[in-house]
């Protein structure tokens, strides 16, 4: 009988542990990456999460979207002058164990009722970052890049995101 709970529990929880795949979004409001064109080199590049994700890897996403859409338009590096990321701060606890003790009175009888609960933590009590999307406002720019700490070098951004990626699956 516990069988095809334990199982469809495992499914939901392996579900919720996977990560969100880097491809373009099919409409506006499903998963992956999109961009607007604002001006001739300044666009809007958002990536896109099916739920809430790790805020680092959905970062790492539109970093990446704005690399490779920067040397698809044939620039070297790009620039960003706005972020926005809807990110939420969860504390996590674990799973956690309950026991309830107690009696009831109902009916024509009379009688008092006492109720006990018990809550064991289990696990770390780690603190994660979730985001449902990152939005970044780059423009692009050729030549050697400006030595300052919001300009990235396409290139290297992508390779660098690219296996550090890869090493996460």
């Amino acid at each position: 009988m516990f069988r095809p709970f334990i199982l469809a529990a495992a499914l939901a929880l392996g579900a919720c542990a996977s990560t969100p795949a880097y491809a373009p979004a099919t409409s506006a409001a499903s998963a992956g990456y999109s961009e607007t064109q604002i001006e001739s080199n300044r666009y809007f590049v958002t990536y896109r999460a099916g739920g809430a994700t790790d805020a680092a890897l959905i970062q790492d996403y539109a970093l990446l979207r704005a690399a490779d859409l920067t040397l698809q338009s044939g620039h070297d590096w790009f620039w960003v002058d706005r972020r926005n990321v809807d990110q939420e701060s969860t504390r996590s606890s674990g799973p956690s164990l309950g026991v309830g003790i107690g009696t009831s009175s109902g009916g024509y009888r009379s009688g008092t009722s006492v109720g006990v609960g018990i809550n064991f933590p289990i696990g770390s009590g780690q603190r994660s970052q979730t985001a449902r999307s990152a939005t970044l406002e780059v423009r692009f720019g050729d030549g050697v890049k400006p030595d300052a700490e919001n300009a990235y070098d396409a290139r290297e951004v992508s390779a660098n995101l690219r296996a550090r990626l890869q090493a996460r699956r």
